[in-house]
């Protein structure tokens, strides 16, 4: 039995999320929802979670899990709406821990705020084995895009989030806390290393010259075609490029509240005493404007 995959492409940010059912039980997981936001207003939106609420409660499918790849730097999670609404465990990596670490001093956050992950109902290691009805997910510690990021084999699919991307797009930057190339590098050959007719779902596509977006290729393909590493390319060789090209790239735009309320497992920061959350952003280089 297979996992019948839906894809959903939210275009603000290039980003496609995944409703995966087995077609037996109706057993569903959700990967990596967005949440609608608007950095200028700092208002919230949920139009793309409510159109793959729509369709899980439009195909009568029983929600288990809501899974993330990693802490996501360019969008904020929709999860916890989500949840509320269709219930399901949110699971991700048991890395988070060291991304919690890292931009919880990174951004001096509140005393409060423990690293520990218990903001989520489930922290992965890998191997782990997760129910889907009749399915099984089975959980792929990928890490190097960032230090907590997996991937999900269902079947004869692996959603790999950021590690790779369509063939003619390459992988993913490494130059976040906790990124490494290497790391990266080793994880894409266990990927590589899984049957070629798998079928690759990914969580972004900049549809590079103006092609149409899409989120399924082949492990074949990949090892084939993709453009930063293929079969035969070098660890050094992958190494150099990624470094080169990670030094010249600008921070995501949303980077910083999306993981300040990623890490929060799709809850924004603590309110002030007006009632109002709010995101932290650094400020560097600003120095004394003197008299």
């Amino acid at each position: 039995m297979q996992p019948e995959v839906r894809p959903f492409r939210h275009a603000a940010t290039a980003t496609w999320s995944y409703v995966v059912s087995d077609p037996r039980t109706r057993a569903a997981a959700i990967i990596d929802p967005v949440l609608d936001f608007d950095l200028y207003s700092g208002r919230c939106g949920g139009a793309a979670a409510d159109e793959i609420a729509a369709v899980v409660r439009d195909r009568r499918l029983t929600v288990e899990w809501i899974l993330e790849t990693h802490a996501h730097a360019d969008h904020l999670t929709a999860a916890r709406r989500l949840q509320a609404g269709l219930g399901g465990h949110i699971a991700i990596g048991s890395g988070i821990r060291d991304v919690q670490r890292a931009f919880a001093a990174l951004l001096d956050l509140e005393p409060e705020f423990v690293t520990d992950g218990r903001q989520f109902d489930r922290l992965l290691e890998d191997g782990e084995n997760l129910a889907l009805g009749s399915l099984r997910v089975q959980v792929i510690t990928t890490p190097g895009h960032t230090s907590d990021s997996l991937s999900y084999l269902i079947g004869d699919a692996v959603f790999v989030g950021d590690s790779i991307f369509l063939p003619d797009s390459g992988t993913a930057r490494c130059d976040f806390p906790g990124g490494d190339a290497g790391s990266l590098w080793a994880s894409i050959q266990r990927l590589y290393g899984l049957p070629p007719a798998t079928r690759v779902f990914v969580c972004h596509d900049y549809a590079p010259g103006g092609r149409e977006p899409r989120c399924e290729t082949t492990i074949a393909a990949e090892r084939a075609g993709n453009i930063h590493v293929r079969d035969g390319t070098a660890a050094a060789e992958f190494i150099a490029l990624r470094r080169s090209r990670d030094a010249g790239l600008d921070l995501p735009r949303l980077l910083y509240p999306a993981v300040q309320f990623n890490i929060r497992a799709g809850r924004p920061p603590p309110p002030a005493a007006s009632g109002r959350s709010w995101f932290r952003l650094p400020c560097h280089g600003a120095g004394d404007p003197g008299p």
